[in-house]
């Protein structure tokens, strides 16, 4: 019943735009605070996390990867080079056996690092100069998704069916085309997500757009979004799905980043089309936004240059719960704990309430 009660109420936030704006009360305790332990420290900057169930995996801009245990009891680093050069890496996804981390650009690279004997395997590479690739992740054990910025009129899509031995680029043919100026953002490894069999791909830029698969990649819609756009760093820089058809999206304008008109937005069918949210109101440019888990949608946290912001419905309106401005990326474990990373360090987070 509590179930259907959050899904009416969300239908409502989005719904009724000419309402009196008023926060509705979550059944939870909002969040008021956070209690920060640091995991990792280090010259480095992370973008790129992957949760299981006992550590936090990431991949940093030096070439580094490895993982840090939740109760710090053992921690693992591991270095690649690629022809003399550290690899840039921004997107990290897992199965059962393996991670895989995605380096941008010159060339951008996937690797496969096996978790029984960290043994590193290159399994794809795309040289093209206009390679610049912004995530990764997988549906299950065998079917995994990277994306990256156009080529040749459209975006680069790769896609394995075979639990990442193999990765094949789809063709621009099998796409929808790309507006001249329309890219992705690596801020987060969240402009793509992956829920059930459906993926959506978030762009900015000249246009601000969802491009969405609800087959694994075979076949592949584009929507319209209200976020600000028209600028080359303007756009969707984060993005998560609660569940096949709660959505949120932000994201700014890198280069103003203290203007909060037209950066966050809401779906509930799937992305067909979205509702901006506290327009005007909370905080600006952004990098990373999630879900809390097991809140029906209701609750949300985003991380970025302006600080720790929380929502108890659904993005309408948001409080600020710490000054803390140096994380580029957040994942949740449970309902009160999440990893956070960033400039130089890797935190475990509990959120708290007064």
């Amino acid at each position: 019943m509590r179930k259907v009660c959050e899904f009416l109420l969300l239908i409502l936030l989005i719904s009724c735009k000419d309402v009196e704006k008023k926060p509705i009360t979550n059944l939870r305790a909002p969040f008021t605070g956070v209690e920060i332990d640091t995991l990792l420290s280090d010259s480095m900057s992370v973008r790129a996390i992957t949760l299981e169930k006992d550590r936090v995996w990431y991949a940093t801009d030096k070439g580094t990867y490895g993982y840090c245990k939740f109760d710090k009891s053992k921690n693992y680093i591991g270095q690649i080079t690629c022809d003399t050069i550290n690899p840039h890496f921004r997107g990290i996804a897992k199965n059962s056996t393996s991670i895989f981390m995605i380096s941008t650009e010159k060339p951008a690279v996937i690797y496969q690092v096996s978790k029984t004997d960290n043994l590193v395997t290159k399994v794809f590479e795309d040289k093209h100069p206009n390679a610049f690739y912004n995530g990764i992740q997988f549906w299950n054990d065998y079917e995994g998704i990277a994306m990256g910025d156009p080529q040749n009129g459209c975006l680069s899509i790769v896609i394995t069916r075979d639990a990442g031995k193999t990765w094949s680029k789809i063709p621009c043919r099998d796409l929808p085309k790309i507006e001249q100026g329309e890219a992705g953002f690596a801020a987060s490894n969240s402009s793509l997500v992956v829920k059930g069999n459906n993926a959506w791909i978030v762009t900015g830029g000249s246009k601000a757009r969802i491009f969405f698969s609800k087959d694994k990649g075979k076949t592949w819609t584009v929507y319209n979004t209200p976020i600000n756009q028209g600028k080359p760093m303007a756009g969707i820089f984060t993005a998560d799905f609660y569940n096949d058809t709660i959505g949120i999206i932000a994201g700014g304008d890198y280069e103003n980043q203290d203007e909060n008109s037209k950066n966050k937005a809401l779906t509930i069918n799937s992305g067909q089309s979205w509702a901006l949210i506290s327009d005007g109101d909370g905080f600006g440019y952004t990098s990373c936004i999630q879900f809390v888990p097991e809140s029906g949608g209701l609750l949300t946290v985003s991380v970025g240059p302006q600080g720790i912001y929380f929502s108890n419905d659904s993005g309408n309106f948001w409080k600020k719960i710490s000054n803390i401005k140096d994380f580029h990326t957040i994942r949740f474990i449970n309902e009160r704990n999440a990893i956070a990373a960033g400039n130089n360090k890797i935190v475990k987070i509990k959120f708290t309430s007064n």
